[in-house]
């Protein structure tokens, strides 16, 4: 489909929080911390499971996933929202805006899939603790991740296909820090209401089921550790869950924070950010991918016994 109205149009401005430019320079120092963090933490993370052959589980081998992911969804925006703070107004071409959004829709898409497997890994350990190694083998896990990732990333490609179809108008202006699709999609100047239809599609495929799978599966841990006669056993059980449940309820609360909320009424034009709506968005993008080690090692005597044993042999290494 041709492109009416815009056939000038090359790319895209960013303005996020241009209105603050104080604000911006102090973002793009604590953004930049928390990225060097997450690349820290999720490598450290990584490495550790694919070091210590004690971590080789189904629930290590989600986390590993998670990780990964987390480290590939802040590679694809951090560096734009972090160029952004730097400019007025951040121009990008249509094609590397298409393509950030294609790799951050992908990795978020992927990520619910992942915590919805990861809730239905802790089911089967605690409801099933004797049939858990057979119902969660290898075989089993492996093909579980692979589906979320390849869910994903065709989700991601159909509704970047659909946004490029899309006719735009002269106005180019997005008022958010990245190339997202919804403030793409108010740029359009025609019928999008099969983009509507196939977002709408995709947020009960991938929020709302997860998210059923989550809660079903917990509904069921939690009777099962009621029923535990002693309470070191309930607390045992409840602390291989606690983190999962703790990530959980971060990532789907800040988005809907984000999109389950009306938008709020700028007097000085519709489509503005408020700076309340910005922070909520890189708290979204950048903060949940940070805290996700830190709330998985913190508590975990195995995590924090691998990555004390790896130091230990890195150090004796160079002695």
């Amino acid at each position: 489909m041709e492109r009416t109205n815009d056939s000038t149009l090359t790319g895209f401005l960013l303005v996020g929080l241009s209105d603050h430019p104080k604000l911006q320079m102090v973002l793009f120092v604590v953004v930049f911390g928390m990225y060097l963090m997450i690349l820290l933490g999720n490598g450290v993370l990584i490495s550790v499971v694919i070091y210590d052959l004690h971590l080789h589980t189904p629930m290590y081998f989600f986390l590993c996933n998670l990780s990964f992911l987390d480290i590939c969804y802040t590679s694809s925006s951090v560096p734009l929202i972090l160029s952004s703070f730097l400019a007025v107004r951040k121009r990008v071409s249509f094609t590397e805006c298409m393509i950030q959004m294609f790799f951050s829709f992908a990795m978020g898409a992927t990520e619910c899939g992942l915590l919805g497997m990861m809730a239905l890994d802790r089911f089967m350990a605690i409801c099933y603790p004797l049939r858990y190694p057979a119902l969660m083998s290898k075989g089993t896990y492996v093909p579980m991740a692979v589906g979320c990732w390849v869910a994903g990333l065709v989700d991601s490609l159909l509704q970047t296909s659909l946004a490029v179809q899309v006719p735009f108008c002269t106005n180019n202006v997005i008022h958010h820090f990245v190339c997202e699709i919804l403030g793409i999609l108010e740029l359009a100047c025609a019928d999008i209401s099969i983009n509507v239809i196939s977002l709408t599609g995709s947020n009960l495929l991938f929020l709302a089921v997860p998210l059923l799978v989550i809660a079903v599966s917990y509904t069921f841990i939690i009777a099962t550790i009621l029923r535990i006669p002693s309470a070191e056993g309930k607390q045992k059980a409840f602390s291989t869950c606690s983190a999962h449940l703790t990530v959980v309820i971060i990532f789907y609360g800040t988005i809907f924070s984000m999109y389950a909320k009306p938008k709020s009424k700028d007097t000085d034009g519709a489509g503005h950010q408020s700076v309340m709506e910005a922070l909520i968005s890189l708290f979204y993008g950048v903060m949940t991918p940070m805290l996700n080690p830190l709330i998985y090692s913190l508590r975990n005597k195995d995590v924090k016994a691998a990555v004390q044993s790896m130091l230990e042999k890195t150090m004796w290494g160079k002695m």
